[in-house]
């Protein structure tokens, strides 16, 4: 008897000490980790996001880049953390996409708990220099016929949607295109636009300005309809590249165990930012949008499960062709 009751003493000690911290939160910088290098798909979000939920959280928020591994390091650096709230994972479409094509030490469904998305979007687009003899994706394509193995695309490294267009691209194509990995969707652009490779299949975002200022052509997107900010780009659909659709996705995740209060603070704050015009204007260039309401920590459980399904069958499809 006097074990048990010491032992309901000690648990209801420690729960009290989790709400006390929970109701304390925040009480100290935050980290966003992101799991790619600067100028990528879930850095420019992250960035545009830190300062707004720190005006609302009252505690400073760093961005920090833990590249590497597909972004299976940076992953693996959060679950690692405390679950206090304080480090939080800067999640994208890589955090499923690596369990079907390399190994990852933890289960982004069951070692993550979900805070919300943060945006949806951006499309891929393949894109040149600008000074490249490749006018079309039709140029790039009889090019890399006529030189088997010669031609090259910037991805952002195994196991994520570059590196899959590229797989998917040589298969309907028929060329021997190579997948050339960077850490992240920034290092991939800046070596379209230094001419480092012939071509890239990068986000827009880490594209965006670098089209503006006239250094890198796209030649197509990868998306079901023409992109209205890029209005005179084709789709790899309409060119006869069937269902070549490759959209992202960008949230935050907390590690496991991070108490359902400080969830809710980090989502009730999350939602403030997202709902400010600004920050929805900003998205714009990118071919971003805030995510649908209600943006719980439920709903982007749910939406990491269907992806996670999706990608499933998508890699299924892949290894069918590499067979062929």
């Amino acid at each position: 008897m006097n074990a048990r009751i010491l032992f309901g003493a000690l648990f209801a000690t420690i729960a009290l000490t989790n709400v006390g911290s929970a109701q304390d939160f925040p009480n100290r910088p935050i980290t966003l980790v992101v799991s790619f290098a600067p100028g990528g798909l879930t850095d420019i979000p992250a960035r545009m996001l830190a300062p707004e939920m720190q005006q609302r959280l009252g505690q400073s928020i760093v961005v920090e880049n833990k590249a590497g591994a597909s972004g299976v390091t940076g992953g693996s650096y959060v679950v690692r953390s405390a679950p206090d709230g304080h480090t939080l994972l800067v999640s994208g479409i890589s955090e499923v996409q690596n369990l079907f094509y390399i190994h990852v030490p933890y289960n982004v469904q069951t070692d993550l708990t979900p805070v919300g998305k943060i945006a949806d979007g951006p499309p891929l687009v393949l894109a040149v220099n600008s000074s490249s003899p490749f006018k079309s994706v039709g140029d790039l394509i009889a090019y890399a016929k006529a030189n088997p193995s010669k031609t090259n695309i910037s991805t952002t490294g195994p196991a994520t949607s570059p590196a899959i267009a590229v797989s998917q691209l040589n298969s309907l194509a028929g060329t021997k295109i190579v997948a050339i990995p960077y850490n992240g969707s920034g290092p991939a652009a800046t070596a379209v636009a230094s001419g480092e490779v012939q071509a890239g299949f990068v986000w827009l975002p880490s594209v965006a300005g670098m089209v503006s200022s006239g250094q890198v052509r796209v030649l197509a997107s990868a998306t079901s309809q023409r992109l209205g900010i890029l209005p005179n780009v084709p789709t790899l659909e309409e060119l006869g590249y069937k269902n070549f659709e490759h959209y992202a996705f960008v949230g935050l995740l907390a590690p496991r165990d991070t108490p359902p209060l400080i969830i809710e603070v980090l989502n009730k704050a999350l939602n403030e930012s997202l709902g400010s015009p600004a920050f929805a204007k900003r998205l714009e260039p990118f071919g971003m949008t805030v995510p649908a309401q209600p943006n719980t920590p439920e709903a982007y459980a749910r939406f990491i499960a269907q992806q996670t399904a999706y990608q499933g069958e998508l890699a299924k499809l892949s290894d069918q062709q590499q067979k062929h």
